[in-house]
């Protein structure tokens, strides 16, 4: 794979006008499509395969709540970087998960192609399904390269998508203890 990704990188470098033998491009393919692997291994695991044998006896029925973790990805419309931040919260129903593994789901479903409101959906959605929690809500805050840097240029522009499950989206007042913790 990374082959093939490699010869479609130095294409697009002369497409560009620019020479893919000169020193400083020489072996810019192989790290491009070393970097793009990487950029998009969430394709190569699941949340089952990360979680492992993370999951663990509780009686605890109180919110968790995992703040600002960080993320990057790829907008599947111009292949362009979005980055920002994730909001993760669940209430347990006799499991709770072990803490890295939260901001490993967030990694897993960010390293792929897609844009900011599915990803949203799939994190919520998956720790439901992993964890057989009462609900789950996850914000999403992030910037994205494809309005920074082109088209609208607008430097300060944050979009934020929310996905909230189970009591998240049914109690009211579960949304608004995890609303307000977040401040």
């Amino acid at each position: 794979m990374t082959d093939s990704i490699e010869s479609h990188f130095k294409r697009i470098i002369e497409a560009t006008g620019e020479n893919s033998s000169r020193e400083g491009l020489l072996k810019t393919p192989a790290r491009a499509a070393e970097a793009f692997r990487f950029l998009t291994s969430g394709y190569h695991q699941s949340v089952t395969e990360i979680v492992g044998d993370a999951l663990f006896e509780t009686t605890t029925e109180e919110m968790i709540i995992l703040k600002n973790i960080e993320l990057y990805s790829l907008c599947e419309h111009h292949l362009m970087p979005f980055t920002g931040k994730c909001h993760l919260a669940y209430l347990p129903a006799g499991k709770m998960i072990g803490l890295s593994k939260l901001a490993r789901i967030v990694d897993l479903f960010a390293r792929r192609l897609q844009v900011q409101e599915k990803l949203t959906t799939d994190i919520a959605d998956a720790v439901m399904d992993i964890t057989g929690c009462q609900g789950a809500g996850v914000i999403i805050e992030a910037r994205h390269l494809c309005m920074m840097m082109r088209g609208v240029e607008k430097q300060n522009s944050i979009m934020t998508t929310s996905a909230m499950r189970g009591a998240f989206r049914n109690q009211p007042a579960t949304r608004a203890e995890f609303l307000a913790l977040l401040r």
